[in-house]
């Protein structure tokens, strides 16, 4: 029986920091149906978007506070970064390096769009978020590096993954 958080066991520590993921995921998603309940699904997204433009800057901050990267880390530093996000202890994503100048995530489970499989429920049409999220976050690891939308419910997207990003360097600046 644990006493306190320092009796944790690393095993038990990474366990916790999915249960600490999942917790955020709900209460969000708890957050987001009620706004669109009192407000419909157009306000409840505009909401999301407000909420996770601002969020998404202090992730992004406290995650390179936490592993001492540096403004201006370049796509390394936003590989590395993406790999810390909350989602990456809830959803099952994969970074490629095509090219020096290129990171692509696909987040190749989602734990909102697969409980709303298992529902027999439309894709969530997150793309509006996703790109505020995505851009915001890469752009605070370095704002050299442009964000572009690859597929993102409502659109349609392969069954290989739900949504996929594409991060690039300013064509006029290299990475450092």
């Amino acid at each position: 029986m644990l006493n306190s958080k320092e009796d944790l066991t690393r095993e038990q520590a990474i366990a916790l920091l999915g249960s600490f993921a999942k917790r955020w995921i709900a209460h969000d998603g708890l957050w987001f149906l009620s706004v669109e309940k009192d407000h419909g699904l157009e306000d409840a997204i505009v909401h999301d978007i407000d909420a996770m433009s601002k969020f998404t800057v202090i992730e992004a901050k406290r995650i390179m506070e936490f592993l001492d990267i540096p403004e201006g880390g370049g796509l390394d530093a936003l590989a590395r970064a993406l790999e810390f996000r909350l989602y990456a202890f809830v959803n099952q994503q994969n970074i490629l390096h095509p090219d020096k100048k290129t990171v692509i995530l696909h987040m190749s489970d989602c734990r909102v769009q697969s409980a709303r499989q298992r529902k027999n429920l439309p894709d969530f049409p997150c793309k509006p978020v996703g790109e505020a999220e995505y851009s915001l976050f890469a752009s605070t690891i370095d704002s050299r590096i442009k964000t572009r939308c690859i597929a993102c419910p409502p659109d349609q997207h392969p069954p290989e993954f739900f949504c996929g990003w594409e991060f690039t360097l300013s064509e006029d600046q290299s990475e450092s």
